[in-house]
């Protein structure tokens, strides 16, 4: 009952009227041009069910309600999987949401396990692309500052920090969050010096 109800208020109210023509199977006896016609649709739909689920679990973690963000990243993930297949770099931006959402209630295997899922579709995509890259260095270096291991924080915070500004600029909001939680991480090591000059720099 309680992981139902959490389902309701995290996505399912949202989603739940859009789900039907999805779940409904299209009929036996259509023309090809109608069956071809009705797939794209279908794609079309599922697409809109996983903007809508990853931007809701997406304001969730930014508004710090973690435990309501896993059913829609959950949703997001599904539809993804269904839409492009489980190997797809189109998977990773879920997997890291639902990384940083199981990282904020404190289910550090889980959210390794995500993490661990999004780290290998983007070491099996050659021509992964820089924004993808960076958002999962963050994400580890996150989880490893969650963990306590701010040395492993701190080099995958740098990469982040690093592939952002070369892609867009050193100046640029991109970047920006990488120095701030490389900051967070300093300030948990009690080095205030460096601490402050990062929040400056952000």
């Amino acid at each position: 009952v309680d992981h139902q109800k959490a389902d309701w208020v995290s996505i399912h109210e949202r989603i739940c009227q859009l789900l039907i023509p999805i779940r409904t199977s299209l009929p036996f006896l259509l023309s090809e041009k109608e069956r071809k016609h009705g797939l794209e649709q279908l794609v079309k739909r599922q697409k809109y069910i996983i903007d809508l689920a990853y931007s809701t679990a997406q304001e969730f973690v930014l508004d710090g309600k973690h435990r309501e963000a896993i059913p829609a990243a959950l949703h997001a993930l599904r539809f993804s999987t269904e839409v492009y297949g489980s190997n797809s770099v189109q998977l990773v931006p879920a997997y890291l949401l639902l990384a940083e959402a199981s990282t904020g209630v404190g289910h550090l295997p889980e959210a390794s396990k995500y993490l661990s899922q999004a780290q290998w579709i983007v070491l099996r995509t050659p021509d992964c692309s820089v924004a993808v890259q960076y958002k999962l260095h963050r994400s580890l270096g996150l989880f490893c500052a969650a963990e306590g291991n701010f040395e492993q924080a701190l080099y995958h915070l740098a990469n982040e920090i690093y592939l952002a500004s070369s892609t867009f600029g050193l100046k640029s909001i991109e970047a920006s969050g990488g120095y701030f939680h490389m900051a967070n991480v300093f300030f948990r090591q009690n080095k205030m010096d460096v601490a402050n000059s990062l929040y400056a720099e952000v």
